[in-house]
């Protein structure tokens, strides 16, 4: 038996914020979720798969028209045709209160109740699948508790949409501890909610596939699904295989040896070059290391991101979401400038031992509380609410002042 196990296809899902960058890729990363699905379709078909296992997030919430429920119907009705049957829950983002739309699925595609955990068996096959969907967004009960005893003779599955006892960045819907789920006796977890993959536990298999297509910055590297196989109604193979069409990269590149600009973007001309081909990559690039050249990458900042642009335009499939430079001066200081860069780096730790106090600080600017459009804010871009952003304003503003105090030195 071999199933293919994915979660998170959030198909459609709206990319806010592309139109504040210059050039970027829009269209081929607003179809993404669409080709990845469409990827899924034929690795299952190729493979071939017994069964498709979808646990949660199909949509990402109610669709702005029909065209994106037609688009899933065409694909689960390919993979009728191919025999191949799906069992499927809902997930927060694609709750039964979420979707006031729906369409007439393939009769091979089961979407598990929400009212209460349901099994669907496949006695051909030795399949039992086990779930629960979603009923409203925020589920706070573990669902997983009430979930039927293992079908004696068959592989049995358990799909649910969880945090298990909770993942950053993710919402702790449905929370479950590994050792209740591995006491139910199930063969195999198929999770989804978290969107990085992770294979929790091997006895038994617990795991996250995580998303099919990543969506913005922090979803970096392969995204795609799991294909189990079983012999003998145990799991022989857990492998992933790829879906994405389209990859969010974050690139570190160590500029330590650089002397000036020119071969600053030398090092990250090598880098993007060495990215294999076939699909679109999204990269976000940091500089780091101490350099010097640091002083002149903040002089020049502009200049330095129109020039690594310009570099991935020349490339194909590459394109450069967010320059940003995190380097730091080679040599110490001269003694005047050292005591100011101290009292500096004592003020900043100050500052920034209370988050929440740090948060309003910065959300009391003029510049933030003015008249900035909202296009600016939200995720990936201004965001006080959002710690790691605060954090890293935090730096970059040390690293300015630093910068400043240290040319001031040099021109003295």
């Amino acid at each position: 038996m071999k199933l293919l196990h994915a979660a998170d296809l959030h198909i459609d899902s709206p990319l806010r914020g592309l139109s504040t960058y210059e050039g970027a890729p829009a269209d081929d990363l607003r179809t993404a979720s669409r080709r990845a699905l469409e990827n899924l379709v034929s690795l299952a078909e190729s493979e071939p798969v017994d069964a498709v296992l979808l646990a949660g997030d199909i949509y990402d919430g109610d669709w702005r028209d029909y065209q994106t429920g037609l688009f899933f119907v065409r694909c689960m009705s390919e993979l009728r045709e191919a025999g191949i049957p799906v069992y499927m829950v809902s997930g927060n983002h694609d709750a039964q209160n979420r979707m006031t739309r729906s369409l007439r699925l393939p009769s091979t595609v089961f979407m598990l109740e929400a009212d209460g955990p349901e099994t669907r068996r496949d006695e051909g096959l030795g399949l039992a699948v086990h779930g629960q969907s979603f009923k409203q967004r925020d589920v706070s009960d573990n669902l997983a508790i009430t979930y039927p005893e293992p079908c004696a003779g068959l592989f049995n599955v358990g799909l649910l949409h969880t945090a298990l006892g909770g993942r950053e960045g993710h919402e702790l819907y449905a929370p479950c501890s590994v050792e209740h789920l591995a006491a139910k006796g199930y063969d195999y977890w198929a999770l989804g909610h978290v969107h990085k993959r992770e294979v929790v536990s091997q006895d038994p298999w617990i795991v996250f596939p995580g998303n099919a297509q990543g969506r913005h910055a922090r979803e970096t590297g392969p995204k795609g699904c799991t294909i189990v196989e079983v012999d003998d109604l145990r799991v022989s193979s857990v492998q992933h295989h790829d879906l994405d069409v389209a990859r969010w990269e974050h690139l570190k590149v160590d500029v330590s040896e650089a002397a000036d600009p020119d071969a600053v973007v030398d090092l990250v001309a090598a880098q993007l070059r060495a990215m294999e081909s076939g699909r679109l990559h999204a990269v976000r690039v940091s500089l780091v290391g101490r350099s010097e050249a640091h002083l002149r990458l903040w002089r020049e900042q502009y200049q330095l991101v129109n020039d690594v642009r310009m570099l991935a335009n020349e490339l194909s499939g590459v394109w450069v979401e967010k320059v940003r430079i995190e380097t730091r001066l080679p040599d110490s200081p001269d003694e005047g400038a050292a005591g100011l860069l101290a009292d500096l780096a004592r003020t900043a730790a100050e500052l920034r031992a209370d988050e929440d106090v740090f948060r309003q600080l910065v959300t009391r600017t003029p510049l933030l509380s003015g008249s900035l459009s909202a296009e600016v804010w939200g995720e990936g871009r201004i965001d006080p609410a959002d710690s790691d952003w605060l954090g890293r304003i935090g730096d970059e503003a040390v690293a300015l002042l630093e910068s400043l105090v240290s040319e001031a030195g040099e021109s003295r």
